[in-house]
């Protein structure tokens, strides 16, 4: 499990190595309005079906993992290089089985340099895995066990989740296995700064779901589940100062892990797609400076020449509102739908230009600037 002290921070994303760069907030009018007579009525929400159905496609993953570690040793206050040592380490983790025959959605951090996945499911079945695919940019991992007729989750849609809905977050903290939790989704479209620059190739992509169902070491990998018994996040990580749950936690939403784990099981690894711009997020200060009239959207800065969203017509200035029909106010929101697209796509773009509202349509292009998908 990732630990974390929440903080603000400028990010990027863009074509050949170009970037958006923006410090990310939560998206708090993202929740439909209701009228209060509706809030007024409380209902209560009975999970124990929806766990007793859920908790068979939560499995338990334990890896193995050898190290090197350097041996030195002193002489009259020279220090000498002995070598290298190999040690071994286990470390464990969830997952949650997406097909009857055996594919498992993870984290990538859980299985990350991982020599032997020994995966035990719900009825105590112990069985090997073998890694298809990872995305270290979005922390997932697709594996597979040899196994059918397994009991699995279907995909919910995150987009549709609500602030304020309940969920029950299921997995293996602390080598406790299925392990049930409930709480509410706290907060949508979260860039809460955990994912490292995976090997400093591309920006890493950030857009959590955010639950106050407690989760701790152990649940990375496991199900973010709603009253339908829906899949609609992978667990992540926490907010701790210690390493412990301290009331927030983190879950990737289920739209992106499907389009990721459709990629890693057809291609190998993922596809992913660039606008190819820089922008900041809307703030009295850019709309004062932009005669933007409000605080919605993301402001360019420039677009980065041969790239998808320069080749559409979008240029400095501009305001990009949504993206394929989906507002845009945050670098989370922004990273998030275009990493569900793959490069060849088209995406309308609906932006104001010197308060004129417009709409084009990009062609996504791959950071080789090219509409082609690779293979591993």
């Amino acid at each position: 499990m990732k630990i974390l002290m929440v903080i603000m921070s400028l990010l990027a994303v863009g074509c050949m190595g170009s970037g958006v760069e923006t410090g990310a907030v939560a998206n708090e009018n993202e929740q439909p309005k209701v009228e209060r007579s509706v809030v007024a009525t409380p209902r209560v929400v009975d999970f124990s079906d929806v766990a007793a159905y859920s908790i068979d496609a939560v499995v338990h993953i334990r890896t193995e993992i050898t190290k090197l570690t350097p041996l030195y040793q002193t002489f009259f206050g020279m220090i000498i290089d002995r070598g290298v040592q190999k040690q071994k380490y286990e470390a464990y983790g969830s997952g949650v089985i997406v097909s009857e025959d055996g594919y498992i959605v993870t984290n990538n951090h859980v299985v990350q340099d991982a020599e032997v996945i020994t995966v035990t499911l719900n009825d105590k079945r112990v069985l090997s895995g073998r890694i298809i695919g990872t995305d270290p940019a979005c922390d997932l991992a697709l594996i597979k066990i040899e196994a059918t007729g397994l009991s699995c989750l279907d995909y919910g849609n995150s987009d549709e989740a609500r602030i304020g809905e309940p969920v029950l977050a299921i997995g293996n903290p602390f080598n406790l296995t299925s392990t049930v939790t409930a709480g509410i989704i706290s907060a949508k479209a979260r860039n809460a700064n955990i994912i490292s620059n995976p090997g400093g190739q591309e920006s890493p992509i950030e857009s959590f779901i955010q639950t106050d169902a407690a989760v701790n070491p152990g649940n990375s990998g496991g199900a973010l589940v709603n009253e339908r018994g829906e899949l609609i996040g992978i667990v992540t990580a926490i907010a701790s100062a210690d390493g412990y749950y301290t009331g927030y936690s983190f879950a990737i939403p289920s739209n992106l892990v499907k389009k990721v784990a459709a990629d890693l099981k057809e291609f190998g690894q993922t596809q992913r797609a660039y606008l190819g711009v820089n922008v900041v997020e809307m703030t009295d200060a850019v709309a004062r400076q932009t005669n933007e009239t409000e605080l919605k959207g993301l402001y360019v800065v420039r677009t980065i020449n041969g790239c998808a969203a320069a080749k559409a017509g979008i240029r400095s200035g501009d305001v990009i509102k949504k993206i394929g029909g989906v507002a845009v106010d945050t670098y989370a929101q922004l990273t998030e739908e275009l990493a569900r697209m793959r490069p060849g796509d088209s995406v309308e773009v609906i932006f104001t230009r010197e308060g004129q509202l417009k709409k084009t349509t990009a062609i996504l292009l791959n950071a080789q600037g090219t509409t082609e998908v690779h293979r591993r």
